[in-house]
């Protein structure tokens, strides 16, 4: 059996190993751009902010948690925009294997940044409009559903599968 036939027999798609990177390559992208839109929003939100007459009221505590945010949004889409910059460097180098395992692991990145980003935007709106505690609370609670939802689901979903299959999860 040829290198090309037994791939394809262990990935189920009849393609070769630089179709599956591109498809794999072409759907980071995708999920990129859905990120990308997410975080722009929330940026665009919290950068308005100060510019609002009622930011002078603020307290240091919501200050610092309005920073924080603004930090997290503009990492956040460092690690967005990683990618393409990655694939600038790699392009005509025949990486595509580094490239789409690389847009992996950063993507993975990005999505927690999504994640403490949605948490930390919700708290300060919390605190500001029902109070600190309610804002701990609410950050609280969103953080438990973001990694129910974004660590323990996928997670649960993988392993199903694997078991499913007879095989070991990743």
């Amino acid at each position: 059996m040829s290198d090309v036939e037994d791939f394809t027999s262990r990935s189920g798609r009849n393609e070769t190993r630089e179709e599956q990177l591109d498809r794999n390559w072409g759907e980071l992208l995708q999920e990129l751009r859905v990120l990308q839109t997410g975080v722009q929003i929330l940026a665009g939100f919290l950068l308005t902010l100060p510019f609002q007459q009622r930011f002078r009221e603020l307290d240091d505590f919501q200050v610092g948690l309005y920073l924080a945010n603004v930090v997290m949004a503009t990492i956040t889409t460092a690690f967005i925009l990683l990618p393409v910059s990655v694939h600038r460097r790699l392009f005509r180098k025949r990486l595509k294997e580094t490239l789409v395992s690389s847009a992996d692991a950063i993507t993975k990145i990005a999505l927690a940044g999504v994640g403490m980003l949605s948490v930390g935007t919700a708290s300060l709106v919390f605190d500001v409009t029902a109070g600190r505690v309610t804002g701990l609370a609410a950050g609280g609670a969103l953080l438990a559903i973001l990694l129910v939802l974004m660590v323990y689901v996928p997670m649960h979903l993988n392993r199903r599968a694997a078991e499913r299959n007879g095989s070991i999860p990743d």
